[in-house]
């Protein structure tokens, strides 16, 4: 019980609540910075996901075909520019 008291009374090791709120202000606006480089780096690969799924060409094309007793006509399928893809834009 004795030894108790004296962990309990001892403030040799005590934190000043002033260095807690400095200590904890730099870790908050660290983490700040740190979400906010992290969410423009995501938002930049979205970015390049989205323009290569534009960059696809999408068109097909099936020539004439034949077999033993049927023949099917050519078919194409040409992809356009889709609206603000930025090739057409006029300025």
């Amino acid at each position: 019980m004795m030894t108790f008291k004296k962990l309990l009374n001892d403030d040799a090791g005590f934190i000043v609540s002033a260095e807690l709120v400095l200590i904890s202000t730099i870790a908050v606006l660290g983490l700040v910075v740190g979400l906010s480089e992290v969410s423009l780096n995501i938002n930049n690969e979205l970015e390049d996901v989205g323009s290569a799924f534009a960059a696809m060409r999408q068109s097909y094309e099936v020539s004439c075909t034949s077999g033993h007793k049927a023949s099917k006509s050519g078919t194409c399928f040409e992809d356009r520019c889709d609206f603000c893809d930025g090739q057409n834009d006029i300025h």
